[in-house]
């Protein structure tokens, strides 16, 4: 078991703690959970979608990075697959406040990344906040998406955002998490390059089309690839080196192991990741970032 999880998996009811030891027992656990364990686990311990979400909240948050506010918030995504993906919130010592990721925005991204198509209900263990509302509000899954808190009734996202503005207001027809293929080639490079070409071709950015993508190898030789998902708003927009971050903690890898990146996006755009990737994969100790311009 990753050394992440014993603390919280040891204040689990002795039901759960059985039901999760033959999943939990790898260190590889990608910090989700495929719909078929899903209803093994619900099998095992007589607990209902929503009851098992709300129990693994304190193994999610374990994934939490908190250097700064040391809050730790989990979140757990419910895709329409009836996987369950892990979230937590990430902060980035070193480098500014408009890096961190938080808990509903990582299991979001988890879902994706993973190629969950559409979420039925997102579990959180406290109230999303105004950037997390609006960020969720770019799904594909829209203001029905269904939040999950303690000690609250189930509630939409429309209930937690009215008089919402989003995609839908702008007239855009392909939301957050819909299958997209930008159809962008010829970047010169080695497979780090293909793969971060590959997320820059599943991006979402319909607002600026600066269309980006990140791969990062760590220090296992894995690689871990991020797509940037833009926001109506545009500040809860989530850059790809944020997403490719999210999946590289959660796979149970330090953020701190990261060996050289490489970044892939249009020439000239509009939005441009670069800087800001540089900079917090510096305060990372990355200093290998290779820039591909299509």
């Amino acid at each position: 078991m990753h050394t992440r999880f014993i603390d919280a998996y040891a204040g689990l009811p002795a039901p759960l703690q059985s039901a999760l030891e033959p999943i939990l027992r790898h260190d590889d656990f990608p910090a989700m959970f495929t719909a078929a364990q899903v209803n093994q686990l619900k099998s095992q311990t007589g607990l209902d979608d929503a009851a098992l979400a709300f129990a693994l909240l304190p193994l999610a948050a374990a994934c939490s990075i908190a250097p700064i506010s040391n809050f730790y918030v989990g979140a757990v995504a419910r895709g329409v697959s009836g996987n369950l993906y892990f979230g937590a919130n990430m902060e980035f010592r070193g480098a500014s406040m408009q890096q961190t990721v938080h808990a509903e925005q990582s299991a979001v991204t988890h879902a994706w990344m993973r190629g969950e198509a559409q979420l039925a209900s997102i579990t959180v263990n406290y109230t999303p906040c105004g950037h997390c509302r609006q960020f969720m509000n770019e799904l594909n899954s829209g203001t029905e998406l269904a939040i999950h808190l303690p000690d609250r009734a189930v509630a939409t996202l429309g209930d937690y955002l009215p008089y919402s503005f989003g995609p839908r207001d702008l007239e855009i027809a392909t939301l957050l998490m819909d299958s997209v293929d930008h159809g962008y080639h010829n970047a010169e490079g080695d497979a780090l390059v293909e793969q971060a070409l590959s997320a820059c071709n599943q991006s979402h950015a319909p607002y600026s089309q600066s269309h980006s993508g990140v791969a990062l190898e760590s220090a296992s030789g894995k690689i871990y690839t991020g797509r940037y998902a833009e926001n109506a708003a545009f500040n809860p927009s989530l850059p790809p080196l944020q997403a490719a971050l999210v999946v590289l903690n959660l796979s149970g890898e330090s953020c701190l192991t990261i060996r050289r990146a490489a970044l892939v996006e249009k020439k000239d755009p509009l939005v441009s990741q670069f800087d800001a990737t540089r900079a917090t994969l510096k305060a990372l100790g990355c200093d290998q970032l290779q820039h591909v311009q299509l």
